[in-house]
């Protein structure tokens, strides 16, 4: 770490911060080393690189909070800051001696080629050839946009109560979006590969692999026929990822949202608030996941914690300012997108955990309904769980087998409701990675599910037929029957067992 503060200095700064009194003081200090590539219209348009390098000051006085950052790390720059925060913040104790102690982490991450030791021309490479294949797989793509991105954060954490953490973040993404048309159809496809990694995330999947997977997606809701609409089974696949829990029930887990009245599962500890078949478990220890960390950006360790456990709620996610409200410990959870924003309650890896049934028999029982492969974006209310979300692939179930793809689908409904409604688990997982926003700033996060069938949610779509009417669904006619072998097993390959 090349970071100037000592502990002595960071002792200091602590001290000062809590000179007009206040309960606790932390100091969170990056230096932050980017990279970024875009590709669009056939040509690199955007290549950055930088360094960003500052310091956060909070201190905390019963309910209140006081922030400062500044971008001078040296000893004045952040005797500065505190001196006002600390005015901000007045109230308390006396200031206590500070004892700096190193604070251990057993999350192990292991890093095989870290970017800042590519060369930008390498990175760059990788790019083009995406968006080369994209192109010349077939003359209807008309456009493709690829991005590339890394960072290596170094920080510095420590707090008035003794904690001193040294820590490194590496993380790498690569993204494939295309846009396919046919006559007035246009559709798009996307594709993303990313991790607590560095440049081996290509050896997981390359460029081409990566391209081939958009377009294919694009090109298929091309030829999709009009999604049917109506209450209906949903089999969403565990390649679907966990966008839905995430969204419609994550986000009500974090403490912040609890203690505020803001989520719909305030007041409900220890009610069973979904099927018994349920377990939803916010992990930061998964080995390469995007939301994997060795610490927060607190300084605690990255923990797993079940959240729901079959069926009944157990924990929120917490981070030091919302545990010292209820007199508890901090569940990990504590993050920021940077050194200029305070942290706040926020999920890692987030998942419904696996089962023990076959994703394939899955399937095969149900009757009707549609099963989803991959999900768009959408809207979730955290107050009362109510959400919207696009289908980005999805196929109609008929008599247990797969026919057609169809494109418009939408699924509404609401989370809580939802989790009582999941009446099938399978024993696979399937990740997918994001950058999670809430208030104004954004974090590295991964979600995953197993397969699962919801027995009856509403599902919106442009056919204008009911989705219980199999007429209104469709036939197979001249589009090709898709395998569940393939669906479940082929294209992107991502599900992976426990």
């Amino acid at each position: 770490m090349n970071l100037r503060p000592s502990k002595e200095d960071l002792r200091d700064v602590l001290q000062a911060a809590l000179q007009q009194g206040g309960d606790f003081a932390d100091i969170f200090i990056e230096k932050k080393m980017m990279s970024g590539i875009g590709c669009e219209d056939n040509k690199i348009e955007r290549l950055t690189t930088g360094v960003d390098i500052g310091a956060g000051i909070r201190v905390i006085a019963g309910e209140a909070t006081a922030y400062a950052y500044t971008n001078d790390v040296s000893k004045e720059g952040l005797l500065h800051a505190a001196e006002v925060a600390s005015h901000a913040a007045k109230g308390g104790g006396a200031v206590q001696p500070i004892d700096l102690r190193e604070v251990l982490s057993p999350v192990e991450i292991n890093v095989e080629l870290r970017p800042d030791q590519v060369s930008i021309e390498d990175k760059v490479e990788k790019v083009l050839a995406a968006n080369k294949h994209a192109r010349s797989l077939d003359e209807r793509i008309k456009q493709v946009t690829v991005g590339y991105g890394d960072i290596v954060q170094e920080v510095q954490i420590a707090n008035s109560d003794g904690d001193y953490v040294e820590d490194e973040r590496i993380r790498s993404r690569f993204v494939v979006h295309a846009v396919a048309a046919d006559g007035p159809v246009i559709q798009t496809g996307y594709e993303a590969l990313g991790g607590v990694r560095g440049f081996e995330i290509f050896q997981e999947k390359t460029p081409e692999e990566l391209a081939k997977n958009a377009v294919d997606r694009a090109l298929l809701m091309l030829t999709a026929k009009p999604a049917p609409s109506g209450r209906m089974a949903v089999v969403m696949s565990g390649e679907a990822g966990g966008t839905m829990v995430h969204e419609a029930c994550g986000h009500g887990l974090e403490a912040d949202l609890v203690q505020k009245g803001l989520s719909v599962y305030a007041g409900k500890l220890g009610e069973e608030v979904a099927s018994p078949l349920v377990t939803v478990i916010d992990d930061g220890t998964i080995s390469g996941k995007y939301g994997t960390i060795r610490f927060d950006d607190e300084g605690v360790p990255g923990q797993r914690n079940v959240l729901i456990d079959k069926g009944r709620l157990t924990s929120f996610m917490y981070d030091r300012f919302t545990a010292r409200k209820e007199g508890r410990t901090s569940t990990g959870n504590g993050r920021r997108e940077s050194y200029q924003h305070k942290p706040v309650p926020r999920m890692t890896n987030t998942l419904i955990a696996a089962g023990d049934e076959d994703p394939e028999k899955i399937i095969k029982d149900t009757k009707h309904g549609l099963f989803v492969k991959k999900m768009g974006g959408g809207q979730v209310n955290t107050t009362n769980g109510d959400f919207v979300f696009d289908v980005a692939e999805g196929y109609i179930i008929e008599n247990g087998e797969i026919k057609h793809a169809v494109r418009g689908a939408t699924l509404t409904g609401n989370g809580p409701e939802v989790l009582q409604q999941i009446d099938r688990v399978g024993d696979d997982l399937g990740f997918a990675i994001g950058t999670c926003g809430k208030e104004g700033q954004g974090v590295p996060v991964s979600d995953a599910q197993p397969t699962l069938r919801i027995a009856s949610l509403v599902v919106g779509g442009t056919a204008g037929g009911s989705g219980n009417d199999a007429e209104a669904s469709g036939q197979a006619g001249e589009l090709r029957r898709i395998s569940v072998q393939e669906l479940l097993h082929g294209g992107e390959g991502r599900i992976r067992r426990l």
